[in-house]
């Protein structure tokens, strides 16, 4: 028998890619005959119904992902698409089920069921976040990797943008990174939930933690000014745009705790730059703790050492 070659252009026309490039039962059939496609797939639609009114999950899960896929146009494809991510999280097959969700909401947004996918893929990314969303390999159970977990997040937060869903879930990304310690990544997450929505219940709290992430930054020993500062100006600007939040005592607590802070560290370097005999930078940081200082142990032990020093 004589194989004809068939020219690679040919394979790119959307109509002959499904009928001579590929044979697979993933792809979806084309909408030009609607009726006979809308036929064969509530036919489908049956059989993942009777498989899975009888129990057989594994076999529903497989129907119902082709009739979703396959018939997209048919009626009842929103609810397969639907009822296989169910299934998929009854089983267990979590991340599986997130991504049947998303197949769900991507495809079949003026369904009634959307805001049921939605609640449900979100209540799915939240528990990653919270740790409760396993990766098995192997028989090998571990903890979802924070990339893994942030694209899901991202997934349900663009799903649902400027709504106190997407709030909730912009908020989680920010926690998730500040329990690791990656503080910039954080400061982001946090940053992005006041800017895009700084009237939601999330947006004080979550520019009050970027006060809290850069402190803690110090406290971890990246003491620079610049941080410091970063700090001061976080909680400032949470006192001037929330003023009646919870808070807000607290932030003016850990105010002035980053101003002691910094007037200890200025009164540190004078006194290295004395003992290493740099005497004029070390009268600049005294006189810093002067003026930042009007009284205090600080303040006169500054003042002893301008004294020692001629001033």
């Amino acid at each position: 028998m004589t194989l004809r070659f068939i020219p690679p252009f040919l394979c790119s026309a959307a109509g002959f890619v499904l009928l001579s490039c590929g044979s697979s039962s993933d792809l979806p059939l084309m909408a030009g005959n609607t009726q006979g496609a809308a036929t064969e797939g509530e036919a489908l639609y049956q059989k993942a119904k009777t498989a899975d009114d009888a129990g057989n999950k594994g076999r529903a899960i497989k129907l119902y992902n082709q009739t979703a896929t396959r018939y997209p146009f048919a009626d009842s494809a929103p609810q397969a698409r639907f009822r296989e991510a169910q299934l998929l999280e009854q089983n267990g097959q979590t991340v599986k089920a997130f991504d049947a969700y998303q197949k769900f909401l991507t495809r079949f947004q003026a369904s009634n069921l959307y805001s049921d996918a939605l609640a449900s893929q979100a209540k799915i990314a939240q528990a990653a976040a919270d740790g409760q969303v396993k990766n098995s390999f192997f028989g090998i159970h571990s903890k979802l990797a924070t990339d893994k977990i942030v694209e899901m997040l991202g997934q349900v937060r663009d799903n649902a943008p400027k709504t106190p869903t997407a709030a909730k879930i912009q908020f989680a990304i920010g926690q998730l990174y500040q329990s690791e310690h990656k503080s910039a990544k954080a400061i982001e997450a946090f940053r992005q939930l006041v800017r895009d929505q700084p009237d939601c219940p999330e947006a004080p709290e979550a520019l009050f933690r970027i006060g809290v992430v850069l402190t803690a930054d110090a406290d971890r020993g990246n003491r620079n000014q610049a941080t410091l500062d970063l700090a001061r100006e976080a909680f400032n600007d949470y006192l001037v745009q929330y003023p009646a939040h919870f808070r807000n005592a607290e932030a003016r607590k850990l105010l002035n705790n980053l101003s002691s802070r910094e007037l200890q560290g200025s009164f540190d370097i004078a006194e290295y730059y004395f003992k290493t005999g740099q005497l004029d930078s070390a009268k600049v940081y005294y006189r810093d703790v002067l003026k930042r200082a009007p009284s205090g142990k600080l303040h006169d032990a500054a003042r002893a050492r301008l004294k020692q020093l001629g001033e």
